[in-house]
């Protein structure tokens, strides 16, 4: 029983991180493997989107419909099996929709919290410098480095307020 115990606790190990490049070349290899189905025939674009938002129990009752018809079959050139089938891998793709988006925005939120900490240590790194630049050993070397960050700090700065238009009230017209 201890054996069993202690294999229960040994952590598995950590999955090997990979590269944004890693990432994509995963990704378009996992497009290549994704199947699509037949295109629709040539139609407006405003009548394909309302395609997609065909009521679940309109569909249902449809499949059904073709169930009981032979001739349906034949007109559609398709049974009501193909049909299930078609809606059944349409309820289990939107799975691996949810589960991509989930992905994408762990990707965003992971990116944006580098561009956190990058900005972060820039800033503290600016004041840095310009705490350095008083001892006068640290000054000659830093100087120009500081002065560029002056110029393209964006934080801290000032806006600059625009002209106000002349603020003397013009005089009302006289009458007369």
């Amino acid at each position: 029983m201890a054996t069993m115990t202690q294999q229960s606790q040994t952590p598995s190990p950590a999955p090997a991180m990979l590269s944004p490049e890693q990432v994509v070349e995963q990704l378009r290899a996992l497009r290549e493997q994704i199947p699509m189905p037949d295109s629709l025939p040539a139609m407006p674009a405003a009548r394909r989107r309302r395609l997609g938002h065909v009521d679940a129990q309109f569909i249902i009752a449809a499949i059904n419909a073709t169930g009981v018809s032979p001739a349906v079959q034949t007109a559609l050139g398709r049974t009501d099996e193909d049909l299930r089938q078609e809606s059944d891998a349409s309820d289990r793709w939107t799975a691996a929709i949810d589960e991509v988006r989930a992905l994408l925005q762990s990707l965003i939120d992971a990116n944006l919290l580098r561009r956190q900490r990058i900005g972060l240590a820039a800033l503290q790194t600016y004041k840095i410098c310009e705490q350095l630049a008083r001892d006068g050993t640290q000054a000659p070397r830093l100087a120009a480095h500081i002065g560029e960050m002056k110029k393209l700090n964006k934080f801290g700065r000032q806006r600059r307020k625009a002209p106000q238009p002349n603020s003397q009230p013009t005089p009302a017209p006289t009458g007369g």
